[in-house]
């Protein structure tokens, strides 16, 4: 899709909501910190006024505020904001609100846009108070972005970018879509888009109580049952809305995991013996820190593609 255009306007966009006022001063020093300072900020509002923003970050930072209407879901935030930067600016920059970019997060990015159509950079994750983990986000080695989608996922809403003609293709975004951020890439990746992912680290990936997506084990039950539950909601979604232009190979890839997840719910989630013995063995073998990779691990098909007895 991408013919190496430079990206001459780029907008770096962030979501404010309640309970992520005590990490604002975090975010917006490492924004302010950013050498590439030739950016447009937008930032959309969920339930949150402009004034309580600024107070909570401890500064104005000039950006344009694009408030959520009564009734929005997450979803319908991000798409009121998309839908109009996509007319206005070349490429646009996700960040999460919660975490902190590195000082050439959208030097980066812009750089990286002028040959792909969406990038992704490899995310540090740290603690609540920001403390450093020794875990890193990023892809596998020797993996590319076709490795891990559709199966699982690399582009966050705080670690990517789009160019704004793919991001225009990719909506709208169905109000009931949960996890905004694999939806979009996935459907990028459905329209042979050309995908990148930097692994130098560019941000800082805060893990604290109200993420929706864990990567660090070990893993419990709850989780596993709750993300198949997403999981299985994403590929329903995925699959009722398929926009134009579609690859065939890649649909075909998109409904064969969406059988996998099917099979894993019924024979492994609705049957408490096998996830207890597949949670255990998902610790054991402690897969690569990806979004949604606790979820129909390739490694443990044999548990919910066939009918075993559980030891």
């Amino acid at each position: 899709m991408s013919e190496g255009r430079p990206i001459k306007t780029l907008a770096l966009y962030t979501t404010i909501y309640p309970g992520v006022e005590p990490f604002l001063p975090d975010w917006y020093r490492s924004v302010r910190e950013q050498s590439d300072r030739d950016v447009a900020l937008w930032i959309g509002l969920d339930s949150l006024t402009v004034e309580a923003a600024i107070d909570a970050m401890g500064g104005d930072p000039g950006a344009t505020w694009v408030p959520a209407a009564p009734g929005d879901t997450p979803a319908q935030v991000r798409q009121r904001v998309f839908e109009r930067l996509v007319d206005v600016v070349d490429g646009v920059v996700l960040v999460d609100s919660d975490d902190i970019l590195h000082p050439s997060r959208v030097a980066s990015a812009r750089l990286a846009l002028r040959s792909s159509d969406l990038v992704g950079c490899a995310l540090r994750l740290v603690n609540q108070e920001g403390g450093d983990l020794g875990l890193v986000f990023g892809l596998p080695p020797g993996a590319g972005p076709a490795d891990v989608l559709p199966r699982n996922n690399v582009f966050g809403l705080s670690n990517t970018a789009f160019r704004s003609d793919l991001l225009r293709r990719c909506l709208p975004i169905p109000s009931d879509v949960a996890l905004v951020d694999w939806y979009l890439a996935t459907r990028a990746w459905l329209l042979g888009a050309r995908l990148d992912f930097d692994n130098v680290i560019r941000m800082d990936y805060r893990q604290h109580g109200a993420n929706m997506a864990r990567v660090r084990p070990p893993f419990g039950l709850p989780q596993v049952i709750s993300d198949c539950g997403r999981v299985r909601h994403h590929f329903q979604l995925l699959l009722d809305a398929l926009p134009e232009g579609v690859l065939a190979d890649r649909r075909a890839a998109v409904e064969q995991v969406a059988r996998d997840v099917e099979q894993f719910y019924h024979r492994v989630v609705l049957q408490p013996p096998r996830l207890e013995q597949y949670v255990k063995a998902l610790n054991e073998l402690e897969p690569a820190p990806l979004w949604w990779s606790t979820v129909a691990y390739p490694a443990l098909q044999d548990l919910w593609t066939h009918e075993k007895e559980i030891q």
